[in-house]
């Protein structure tokens, strides 16, 4: 990983812990804590998430449309084991790699949910896979309050064009 996108992480981390979970309108954030593949050190990544179900997220491994898959996909592909900070409360998390039928179903509900995630997936011609993080909530539900309140689709897009004319100037 590169300096300058670990010194980022690092202020998306610091900005998510000072303000109790994401104060990003746009999108749900994680912080990911997973295990080197190599070296066996636990590092912290923040993510997009998508809520699946009470106690299943979705996160890309896009890599921003990069050729290669993230880091933190490979680790977790070796050490499925991971823990989540959602919001104010941390859980453990055991990773999976979607199947390709269930990705597909989930690539769909997200971009329909996240538009400017297809440009990720148009960026690059490797498939990206879509994780599932099962949480262990110990009975506990994931708290509807970590899902940014439900708007209509058209207000989506209206933000989301507002963010490319802003982007591109």
């Amino acid at each position: 990983m590169s300096r300058e996108l670990e010194s980022y992480n690092q202020r998306v981390i610091a900005a998510f812990r000072a303000n109790g979970g994401s104060d990003d309108p746009g999108l749900d954030l994680l912080l990911l804590h997973h295990i080197g593949a190599r070296s066996g050190r636990e590092r912290v990544t923040p993510l997009a998430y998508w809520r699946i179900d009470d106690i299943t997220v979705a996160v890309l491994a896009s890599n921003r449309g990069a050729p290669k898959h993230p880091d933190w996909y490979h680790n977790l592909v070796a050490n499925p084991d991971a823990k989540t900070e959602i919001g104010t409360e941390t859980f453990l998390a055991r990773a999976r790699v979607a199947a390709a039928n269930e990705r597909n179903k989930l690539l769909r509900r997200i971009v329909e949910q996240t538009p400017s995630v297809s440009a990720a997936l148009n960026r690059t011609p490797r498939e990206i896979p879509v994780v599932l993080l099962e949480l262990r909530t110990d009975g506990r539900r994931l708290a509807r309050g970590y899902r940014r309140a439900r708007c209509d689709r058209s207000a989506r897009r209206r933000r989301s064009s507002a963010r490319n004319r802003v982007t591109r100037h």
